[in-house]
């Protein structure tokens, strides 16, 4: 790993390239077919995506697929920088959100004056799948941080992307507007019976527990419910930039 840009070769051909401040991490795919972005992170952090995205011989016009695993700014906000030349995808409970500017779920707040509105071209649903000839994904529908949560699963890898709905170590994500513990817990049930090797989460650490850290996820959720002390509850909100580090990075 390069630490000065926070870009790191996960599988061949798939970087997680890191997030800056409150942006989520935003993850590469080079496909034999397209070129794949999970995630775009907030507006301000789009010249260091860039930089990063050089770094592994990519420009912005080279991005074919945008996906997002949900609706919230620091994960869609550097959209606008794509929209153009790539399709955006989310699930469709996300892209209503998105395509309408519901700030109060997505929490978005752009930095800049003149606002571009954000555009869906592919409304998913679970079980839709991108072929990309080396790698495939699958769409899962994980609501419970948000009604528009996704996970996407290489079945050959054997490795889940996450967003925010799972984190390393178990922490729950925060069950934001139109979220549910419920759905959550049964997400997290839903995700469990399948074989997965790694988690790359939207935040903080990748998880090479993805078992004990699911089962942890879904006791952390319970506790919540029952308003236990002491759980630990990720915050990804504007002016705070999150209470999971990386330790790998240091």
């Amino acid at each position: 790993m390069e630490k000065k840009d926070r870009i790191l070769e996960l599988q061949p051909d798939i970087f997680r390239i890191k997030g800056h401040e409150t942006s989520s991490h935003s993850y590469i795919i080079k496909g034999d077919y397209a070129n794949l972005l999970i995630d775009s992170g907030i507006d301000s952090n789009f010249p260091a995506l860039q930089k990063s995205l050089l770094k592994i011989g990519l420009k912005i016009r080279d991005i074919d697929i945008v996906i997002n695993t949900h609706e919230h700014f620091d994960h869609i906000g550097a959209n606008r920088y794509f929209q153009e030349y790539a399709l955006i995808a989310a699930h469709r409970f996300a892209a209503t959100k998105m395509i309408f500017d519901d700030r109060y779920v997505t929490l978005y707040k752009s930095a800049d004056l003149n606002e571009i509105p954000l555009k869906v071209h592919l409304w998913l649903e679970s079980k839709s799948r991108f072929d990309l000839g080396n790698y495939s994904l699958n769409v899962i529908h994980t609501p419970g941080h948000t009604s528009g949560s996704i996970c996407l699963y290489e079945p050959a890898r054997k490795i889940l992307f996450t967003g925010d709905t799972v984190f390393a170590g178990g922490t729950l994500s925060d069950i934001a507007e139109s979220g549910s513990v419920g759905d959550y817990i049964n997400s997290m049930l839903s995700l469990s019976t399948r074989k997965v090797f790694e988690i790359y989460p939207g935040h903080g650490n990748i998880s090479t527990n993805p078992e004990e850290d699911m089962e942890k996820a879904v006791q952390n959720a319970k506790a919540f419910l029952q308003s236990e002390d002491a759980v630990e509850v990720t915050r990804f909100k504007e002016g705070n930039a999150g209470e999971v580090k990386d330790r790998e990075d240091g």
